[in-house]
């Protein structure tokens, strides 16, 4: 048996080999690609006509007080809850995967 299969193989692999032009089969499709298409003027993307060097770009595009962490009201706690919460879930995954994993393999 296993020797038919090789025999077979050995054969398909040898025609294969014979033909320099590959043969279209039936209903396969042929892969194709072609160029990335070329775009011109304004790096304005969304197309909606704002001047995208504009001084207020960024602000027009996130907030216009998003990254003003000096005025940011009550950054001491927003920060240390920040902080905490990473340090939190940092320490906490790779312990509840030990656990996870001992419990799993009956060594607890």
């Amino acid at each position: 048996m296993a020797a038919a299969i090789a025999q077979a193989t050995s054969k398909r692999l040898a025609s294969l080999a014979v033909s320099s032009t590959p043969k279209r089969m039936p209903g396969v499709k042929q892969l194709h690609s072609s160029a990335p298409k070329q775009t011109g003027g304004s790096h304005d993307s969304h197309g909606n006509g704002h001047d995208s060097h504009g001084d207020d770009y960024d602000a027009y595009l996130h907030a216009e007080h998003m990254y003003n962490l000096p005025g940011m009201k009550h950054r001491k706690l927003k920060m240390g809850l920040a902080v905490f919460a990473v340090v939190a879930i940092g320490t906490g995954v790779p312990i509840f995967a030990v656990i996870f994993q001992q419990k799993k393999a009956m060594i607890m």
